[in-house]
């Protein structure tokens, strides 16, 4: 087998020593089966024990979507496999789980709370954050946001995700320079999960890097959150595409009932 290879199974034997943390198969994907405060505790202490040895432990969330690309891109679905761990962030997966799945989820891990239980959790031990991607503005906003919500947050900086390959080598250079606990990656997939494996190795001074999606655009306030119980019950992509129905209708008409299908099929 591939070098690589024995080195994804490596780097989760690590995880597992620290936590053996229970996991499910949702629409054909192993998920993390941990409540979000149990997650966040987790992440917490993966980041500080930087038990990823050479390479920054990654970690990735899926929804309907992401469960939908992985099954028509191998691409895509390769990339997913090498993460060392993948959260639920979708109420549906939540809901297959408890309908299929010998060990069904206990809640879903919506990284835009999630970011917040690991901030929280992470201010009495000092753990450190960096952000990077989204726009050059809304960057800013979100790390302006986030040291006015918590101002005993370390905080090391942030930067956007429109740049050059060389100034993205250059940049993570940089970052691993400052040895941030959590590197927050909000690329979109698959360049976010790209980046991982593009620079994991070279950001060993990186205890664990989460990526994040649209996350920075919630935290800048440019997006807003679907009322509660529209996340209750699953529909918060219907409040999405009432927001953003030209880019959103068409992606979420292809992959909603394609995901249903897969959580019904895929899921033990």
């Amino acid at each position: 087998m591939s070098a690589r290879y024995h080195q994804l199974v490596a780097a989760r034997r690590r995880v597992n020593e620290l936590a053996a943390g229970p996991k499910t198969i949702v629409g054909g994907i192993e998920m993390l089966a941990l409540s979000r405060a149990e997650t966040a505790n987790l992440v917490v202490r993966l980041a500080k024990s930087r038990c990823g040895g050479d390479e920054p432990i990654t970690i990735a969330s899926a929804n309907g979507e992401v469960i939908s690309k992985c099954a028509t891109d191998e691409t895509v679905a390769e990339l997913h496999r090498e993460m060392d761990i993948i959260n639920a962030d979708g109420q549906s997966l939540v809901f297959a789980s408890r309908l299929f799945c010998d060990k069904p989820l206990p809640e879903r891990v919506a990284t835009t709370d999630f970011f917040h239980d690991v901030v929280r959790q992470g201010l009495a031990s000092g753990v450190s954050h960096y952000m990077l991607g989204a726009s050059p503005e809304e960057n800013l906003k979100a790390q302006e946001r986030v040291r006015k919500l918590y101002p005993d947050v370390r905080l090391l900086g942030g930067i956007h995700g429109y740049l050059s390959d060389a100034e993205m080598d250059a940049k993570v250079q940089e970052i691993n320079a400052l040895r941030p606990d959590v590197l927050w990656v909000a690329l979109g997939v698959p360049r976010q999960q790209q980046f991982c494996r593009k620079y994991g190795k070279a950001l060993k001074g990186v205890g664990v890097i989460q990526t994040c999606g649209g996350l920075f655009n919630f935290l800048s306030g440019t997006r807003k959150r679907a009322p509660n119980w529209m996340q209750k019950f699953g529909l918060e992509w219907l409040y999405r595409i009432k927001e953003e129905p030209l880019r959103l209708f068409w992606r979420y008409a292809v992959t909603n009932p394609h995901a249903i299908y897969l959580l019904a099929r895929h899921s033990a």
